[in-house]
């Protein structure tokens, strides 16, 4: 019979009913979280000035807004980083 032995640079993973769960994707799934409970009970209007108008717009969309946009350079940087 041959023995399982674990890799030893095998990521991280937590059982969780029975099924083997990488400990980076539950702390992804709880960032995630917490992101929409922070949008969502952000939704008063505010101001924003840009440039030269200043418009009102709900709190929840410039989070949102701000939340697209770091996730798109922080995937350019990382799309740049592994083509080196």
């Amino acid at each position: 019979m041959a023995q399982k032995t674990s890799r030893p640079h095998a990521p991280p993973t937590l059982s969780v009913k029975g099924r083997d769960v990488r400990v980076r994707t539950i702390g992804i799934v709880a960032l995630t979280g917490l992101v929409i409970w922070f949008i969502a009970a952000n939704t008063e209007s505010v101001a924003i000035r840009l440039w030269i108008p200043t418009v009102t717009v709900p709190l929840w969309a410039v989070l949102t807004v701000t939340l697209l946009v770091g996730l798109v350079m922080g995937g350019l940087l990382l799309h740049r980083r592994a083509k080196r």
